[in-house]
């Protein structure tokens, strides 16, 4: 596939030769982020069987923009054009207005062919003016870490350092690798606590197998238990603690501060110097914890293209219709919601 526009810009799918350039202009792209890299197309096509829709712009031999697009097709939640899929972020990002354009004009383009019932882009900052745009949902946790490690306790207000102090006099030990096993056994049992359905294994290993050194699994364990386990993502200078939970044990004996605490402490150590604590849902659980650490909410322009109704789409746990599931869920023995889960998340991107 390839289209071209009057400026010049060639838009062309990704292949598994291009995948180095790619990735090589996302490393230094302003705006682009890990949820950009090349990655995540083998990745959600292997773990959840979906049709990717990988394109960049580019310009006298030279790529000028990527978007990571894949496309959803569900008898629950329906059809779907979503950059990028199981990622906080997303959306094109590009180096010049014209590789934007031509970048939009794809996936508005392919909208139409695929008849797909909206488009979204997952941007930190809109960029598609006329576009809707769902406010006052999701919010992202950022901020700059030092190399010194009693700056970053110190920064962490009283109260919750008081916490983590607490989690440090309780011995707990902390290993990392690629235990994808352990992670999702902990992370299940945590998501199904919240009525939430849990990914599959396979895509914990998959991400880990792709992405490498660059994706981390830290299991926090209590007398040789794991009681907490998070996957993070290093991208430049910045870590993301992306998927992560505690069992209950892990609330009495500070395992998940543990657990955000040594992420924090590798990653300066491995020399980043931002935190990217990932995205919440406004008045969450999720959201007052990361405001408790010091974090500052910033607000996530999610965009959306509508090709039939004139609604945004409103899949999330805070949809009052969602309510009863959600409660249902929170009840179901664990192997049943183990079993179940992949089936439905592989729905919602």
């Amino acid at each position: 596939m390839t289209t071209s526009m009057e400026s010049g810009v060639v838009v062309k799918a990704l292949t598994d030769a291009d995948k180095a350039r790619w990735d090589g202009f996302v490393a230094v792209a302003p705006g682009a982020t890990f949820c950009h890299r090349a990655g995540w197309r083998p990745v959600i096509e292997r773990a959840f069987g979906h049709r990717t829709h990988f394109v960049f712009a580019e310009r006298a031999g030279a790529i000028t923009g990527v978007l990571p697009l894949t496309e959803i097709r569900s008898r629950i939640f329906g059809h779907s054009l979503v950059s990028n899929a199981f990622a906080v972020y997303g959306g094109p990002v590009a180096v010049d207005g014209e590789s934007h354009a031509a970048l939009v004009k794809y996936a508005t383009d392919l909208l139409e062919r695929t008849q797909a019932s909206h488009l979204e882009f997952r941007s930190i900052t809109a960029s598609c003016p006329g576009w809707l745009v769902k406010e006052g949902l999701y919010v992202t946790f950022r901020r700059e870490i030092s190399a010194d490690h009693e700056k970053n306790l110190a920064a962490i207000p009283r109260k919750q350092r008081a916490v983590v102090r607490k989690g440090i006099a309780n011995e707990l030990t902390v290993r990392v690798g690629h235990d994808a096993r352990t992670l999702h056994r902990v992370y299940a049992e945590s998501v199904r606590n919240l009525g939430t359905p849990v990914f599959p294994r396979r895509y914990f290993a998959l991400l880990c197998e792709e992405f490498g050194d660059d994706a981390e699994i830290l299991v926090v364990e209590d007398k040789g238990e794991p009681i907490a386990a998070v996957l993070s993502f290093y991208f430049r200078d910045e870590v993301l603690p992306y998927y992560g939970g505690g069992t209950p044990a892990a609330r009495n004996r500070a395992g998940n501060d543990i657990m955000y605490w040594e992420v924090m402490r590798r990653a300066a150590d491995r020399g980043c110097r931002s935190f990217d604590f990932g995205r919440s849902k406004i008045d969450t659980g999720a959201y007052n914890f990361k405001k408790n650490w010091g974090f500052t909410p910033t607000p996530l322009n999610y965009e959306f293209k509508l090709r039939v109704g004139d609604t945004i789409p409103d899949v999330n746990p805070l949809n009052p219709k969602y309510r009863l599931m959600i409660e249902t869920w929170k009840r179901l023995p664990l192997p049943i919601s183990n079993f179940i889960g992949p089936f439905i998340v592989r729905n919602l991107g």
